[in-house]
């Protein structure tokens, strides 16, 4: 499977993102508060730069009179040679000083007041900052209204806004440099029981099963207990193969060994009939052991969940007759009476044909061998059900489990290798399906059930 990527990346890109989205939101408001600030700074000026030359307006000769003195102006210069302007208007809106007409506020004078009033204005083409001043004199005889109109342009704003936001930039830099480490550092600390669990797992020896031992946080704790869970599994399923290879070496061994054993005194006798006799022996054993083999080619594939092909839809009555005819040549020669009994209408599963056949087959083969004269297979519709029936000795109920089990056999005069019922166990629960012994009809032989639990289409 294709691996998704690094959870360590993972968990660092959703971690610094945000941060980085929080570290821009905060170089904006540094921006702007820088500029606030600056603003403020300069306005302070422009307003102490308004005061001072107000102070210094007079009446003289019937007309308003300035004296400007040169600190009024030098306020507002700073290193960034900003260039200043002023204006003196008089009460009707009439120039009478200054070194530049700057405009005045569109707003009108509606204050009776000393007031100042800032605003932004583009002047010739260029960007300036004004404050403008509504006064008047202050003369017990005469109290002229004037206006003042001071203006600079905002290089020196804008090389403060920069010095200051330059401040914070450090500041803000230092704590998103320290902010990152201790991301990486939490990220790493918090990811550390992954990578022992990791590690852990790899030193572990590929044969061994045992538990996992290792003291892990509580979210990481689970998945070590699922992973023990699994090799619980993996234990008890290498314990039955282990125990199913052992006894299927041990049932093979003895049928090839008595072949070796015939074959060898065959080869020390002359008369022509012993060689005929040991053939005969030979081959009877050589049957039992290909079935032998079969069987338990069939318990092995059933028992490989990958080795399932997908259930199609069947016909139960279709298989119990092809199953009958199969055996119709056994069963006739050993003199035993075999029929089958089907319903009228179709009785439709979810199943695999050739696996249904080989159960119907190693019942009718147990029932044969174990002494049945009458062997009946029946198909039942309520609910779908496949039915060997025989009238042999039958199975006591205290065995009906043990009997499931591989390589258990009820008797020992009976040849067999004790798969039979273990295998037609395996079909059943490939199906969903219940297998169900118990006695015949009349009380006396055996009924083996194939009773499907899916629901029927």
């Amino acid at each position: 499977m294709k691996a998704q990527g690094s959870l360590y990346r993972r968990l660092l890109a959703w971690l610094l993102l945000p941060l980085v989205m929080l570290g821009t939101l905060m170089l904006v408001q540094a921006y702007l508060d820088a500029r606030r600030t600056a603003d403020r700074a300069f306005d302070r000026l422009l307003e102490a730069a308004t005061l001072a030359i107000a102070e210094q307006v007079q009446w003289q000769n019937e007309r308003l009179w300035l004296d400007l003195p040169p600190a009024a102006l030098e306020m507002l210069a700073t290193s960034a040679e900003e260039r200043v302007f002023y204006a003196l208007f008089d009460g009707d809106g009439n120039f009478i000083t200054g070194n530049a007409r700057l405009p005045g506020d569109p707003r009108g004078d509606s204050d009776t007041g000393d007031t100042l009033h800032y605003r932004n204005v583009e002047w010739h083409g260029l960007p300036l900052r004004q404050g403008i001043r509504r006064t008047r004199l202050e003369d017990w005889s005469l109290r002229e209204r004037f206006e003042v109109r001071v203006a600079h342009t905002r290089e020196g704003r804008r090389a403060l806004t920069l010095s200051l936001f330059r401040g914070n930039l450090a500041y803000i830099a230092a704590m998103a440099g320290l902010a990152v480490i201790v991301v990486l550092l939490a990220v790493r600390s918090a990811l550390s029981p992954l990578t022992r669990l990791r590690r852990a797992i790899r030193a572990r020896d590929p044969r061994t099963l045992a538990p996992l031992e290792l003291p892990l946080p509580r979210e990481l704790a689970e998945l070590r207990e699922t992973l023990n869970e699994l090799l619980a599994r993996m234990r008890r399923v290498r314990a039955n193969q282990e125990r199913f290879i052992g006894d299927a070496s041990h049932q093979l061994r003895t049928p090839l060994a008595g072949l070796s054993a015939r074959a060898e005194l065959a080869l020390r006798q002359d008369n022509p009939q012993a060689w005929h006799t040991a053939l005969q022996a030979m081959q009877s054993t050589s049957a039992s052991t290909a079935r032998l083999a079969v069987q338990l080619l069939s318990l092995t594939h059933l028992n490989n969940p990958e080795a399932t092909p997908n259930l199609q839809r069947l016909d139960l009555n279709a298989i119990a007759r092809s199953a009958t005819r199969s055996a119709l040549s056994a069963c006739h020669r050993d003199g035993i009476d075999i029929g089958v009994e089907t319903t009228d209408e179709p009785v439709m599963i979810d199943g695999i044909d050739w696996q249904l056949e080989e159960a119907l087959s190693n019942l009718i083969d147990n029932a044969r061998r174990y002494g049945a004269r009458r062997i009946t297979v029946r198909v039942l519709a309520a609910p779908p059900t496949l039915e060997v029936e025989d009238d042999g000795p039958g199975i006591p109920a205290e065995k009906r489990l043990m009997v499931l089990r591989p390589f258990y056999r009820g008797r020992d005069d009976v040849e067999g290798s004790g798969l039979g019922l273990a295998i037609v166990d395996g079909i059943a629960r490939t199906h969903r399906a219940r297998l169900v012994l118990s006695d015949a009809g009349d009380g006396k032989g055996l009924r083996a059930a194939l009773r499907f639990m899916g629901d029927r289409r």
